[in-house]
C-alpha cells in the first residue's frame, strides 16, 4: 500500500498521508515522495495549488521514530529538508486539512500553508524540547511570530499541544468543521483558487511573503545545524531510549 498518495484532479493536486496503522508517522522515504510532488506542482502549470490531508481521527504523529534513529538527516539533501524546503518556498497556495494529532512536523508544516481547515478534534503539538531536540522548519522563528512569544514558550518550550480552538484564536488555522467535513471543505476551497489566475495567486503569495522569506530560509538552515548536533548528544539518546523503551526518559543528569 502506497504510504503517501497523489492525485491530480481539475487544477488541484492532493497528497495525502496514507499510513493510518502508524499514525501518519513520516520516514524518509515518505518525505521523498513528497518533495518530488511538490517539485512536480510547482512546475505543472496546470495544478494551481495544493492539498495536504490526513485520515479524519488523525493527521500526522510526526516523524516514525524508528526510521528517523535508523536513517538520520545527514545532509541538507536528506529527504525531510528537501520537503521542508519545497514547502516553505512553493509559490502557489497550500491547504491543510487536519483532524486528529498533528504533531512535530505535523504541526510545523502548517505554518507554511496558506489556508487550514482543522476539525474540531485537532491537537496540534510541537514536543521537540521533549525529545532532547530543537525546533525545525522556521518554527522557532513563525511560532512567536504567529502565536506571540508566550503562547509560542509554552508551545515550544513546554511542549504542550493546543486545541483547534486556541490554534483558530492565533491564526494557524482558518476554520474549524467537524471531521467529517475538513477534507471536502479543503477541496472546495482549492477548486475556488484553481478557478483563479495562477499568475495572480503566484504574485500575491510572493508579496505577502517577501519580508519572511529570507529569515525562514536563514532560520531553517540554522535549526537543522543545531538539530543534528542535538541528535548525537545524551539528551536525545535518553529520550528516544526511553521511547522504544516505554518508560519516562530521566533527564536529571543531562
Amino acid at each position: 500500500m502506497n504510504e503517501i498518495l497523489i492525485d491530480n484532479t481539475a487544477g488541484v493536486m492532493t497528497i495525502t498521508l496514507n499510513r493510518v496503522e502508524k499514525k501518519n508517522s513520516l520516514t524518509g522515504a515518505m518525505y521523498a515522495v513528497m518533495a518530488d510532488a511538490l517539485d512536480q506542482a510547482q512546475a505543472d502549470a496546470a495544478v494551481r495549488a495544493v492539498v495536504f490531508q490526513g485520515h479524519e481521527t488523525i493527521f500526522s504523529a510526526g516523524n516514525d521514530i524508528g526510521d528517523f534513529l535508523n536513517a538520520p538527516a545527514a545532509t541538507n539533501e536528506s529527504p525531510v529538508f528537501r520537503f521542508l524546503r519545497g514547502i516553505s518556498t512553493f509559490p502557489k497556495p497550500v491547504i491543510a486539512a487536519v483532524c486528529g494529532p498533528a504533531v512535530g512536523i505535523g504541526t510545523t508544516m502548517l505554518f507554511h500553508c496558506d489556508l487550514v481547515y482543522a476539525g474540531d478534534n485537532a491537537a496540534f503539538s510541537m514536543p521537540f524540547v521533549n525529545l532532547g531536540l530543537c525546533p525545525e522548519a522556521a518554527s522557532s522563528y513563525l511560532a512567536p511570530q504567529l502565536m506571540g512569544y508566550g503562547r509560542a514558550a509554552e508551545a515550544l518550550l513546554l511542549g504542550e499541544p493546543f486545541l483547534a480552538e486556541a490554534a483558530l484564536e492565533m491564526g494557524l488555522i482558518s476554520r474549524i468543521v467537524p471531521p467529517a467535513e475538513v477534507a471536502a471543505l479543503a477541496q472546495r476551497q482549492a477548486q475556488k483558487l484553481a478557478s483563479k489566475p495562477l499568475s495572480s495567486l503566484i504574485e500575491t503569495k510572493r508579496l505577502m511573503k517577501k519580508g519572511q522569506a529570507s529569515v525562514v530560509a536563514e532560520r531553517m538552515l540554522e535549526e537543522g545545524v543545531s538539530f543534528g548536533r542535538m541528535l548525537r548528544e545524551p539528551a536525545a539518546r535518553e529520550a528516544f531510549t526511553a521511547f522504544m523503551e516505554k518508560r519516562r526518559p530521566d533527564f536529571s543528569t543531562i
